[in-house]
């Protein structure tokens, strides 16, 4: 069945919960004050959408997130029939729909893109059993198989150590350094960081508070505690720059810039970026014995950009 067309259905008419498949996100709605009724074992595919849309908004999941797991039902929808029962589904169904995409039109997506459909899969089926329209979920065997990218050269406790050292001669340096080995941020969010966000009201125990405009990325938010030793180093750096609109008044380029001047001094020849010192931060964190759900809140990921990350992650903490 073409993926360009869904299929009429009767009923009153609404508007379209899917956006086309190159669509960008949808807009985060008000929560509905209706309740909307979950589906069961007889309820037919095309019916599931707004519940599950509901769904994925009151849970852990971004805008993009949305808008690509409401096209991919959208596909699977058109491919099994707009009426065809939650429980008519089974794994060998799925399975001829994964196929058709990958063989059965005239462009073949991307690993990544069909990585992304499996786990909307999982995602969808888990939940209607999780709410007890189905007994058993069809992707149980349904291999998530994600192109690996190639893993990090971590530094060693003591390159760190160095680092951390040479760091030490400047002050801006100094507090972006020990900022994200204590709180792992991505680059994005302490770009964003501004005066405000950081908490020194206890300077025993400072924090920094990440925080989006609007509600695009609320479910990103949180509270990051540092140690007692960037009190001071935040105060001299705040002397020096002055900062008002952002913490870090230079691009992210400089940054690297930066950080990059400290790896010189401190005589390492790895390749070390703004990246790599988060992911210094998360394996510290998994073998600190802290649990892979906590470890996923500190660094702000969705459940399905943790799907490919936590894997990395154990490897890197755990090499076999």
């Amino acid at each position: 069945m073409a993926e360009e067309h869904a299929p009429p259905h009767a009923g009153a008419e609404q508007p379209s919960l899917f956006a086309p498949d190159t669509a960008t996100p949808v807009k985060q709605a008000p929560v509905s004050l209706v309740e909307i009724a979950l589906p069961s074992s007889d309820t037919a595919l095309g019916a599931c959408a707004l519940p599950y849309q509901d769904h994925l908004r009151r849970t852990d999941h971004s805008p993009y997130t949305i808008t690509c797991f409401l096209s991919d039902l959208r596909m699977l929808t058109e491919f099994l029939g707009y009426a065809t029962p939650a429980r008519d589904v089974t794994q060998e169904r799925l399975g001829a729909w994964l196929e058709h995409l990958r063989h059965g039109r005239d462009t073949r997506p991307a690993p990544k893109t069909m990585a992304r459909r499996i786990t909307f899969l999982k995602n969808f089926f888990g939940w209607l059993q999780e709410i007890g329209a189905l007994e058993r979920n069809p992707t149980e065997r349904i291999a998530l198989a994600r192109p690996a990218p190639p893993l990090p050269e971590l530094l060693f406790e003591d390159e760190v150590a160095r680092i951390e050292a040479a760091a030490a001669q400047d002050v801006r340096c100094h507090a972006l350094v020990l900022l994200l080995l204590s709180t792992g941020l991505k680059k994005e969010e302490v770009m964003g960081l501004t005066p405000g966000n950081v908490d020194l009201s206890d300077p025993e125990h400072p924090a920094i508070e990440v925080r989006f405009p609007g509600q695009a990325k609320r479910w990103r938010e949180r509270r990051m505690e540092l140690p007692a030793a960037w009190t001071e180093v935040y105060q001299r750096y705040a002397q020096r720059y002055q900062p008002q609109e952002r913490v870090f008044t230079c691009t992210d380029r400089n940054l690297n810039y930066v950080l990059a001047s400290a790896v010189r001094r401190a005589g390492i020849q790895k390749r070390v970026t703004l990246q790599l010192l988060r992911d210094i931060y998360a394996v510290r964190q998994l073998r600190a014995g802290v649990s892979l759900d906590t470890l996923r809140e500190r660094l702000g990921l969705s459940e399905e950009a943790w799907y490919e990350t936590a894997e990395k992650y154990r490897k890197l903490a755990f090499p076999v």
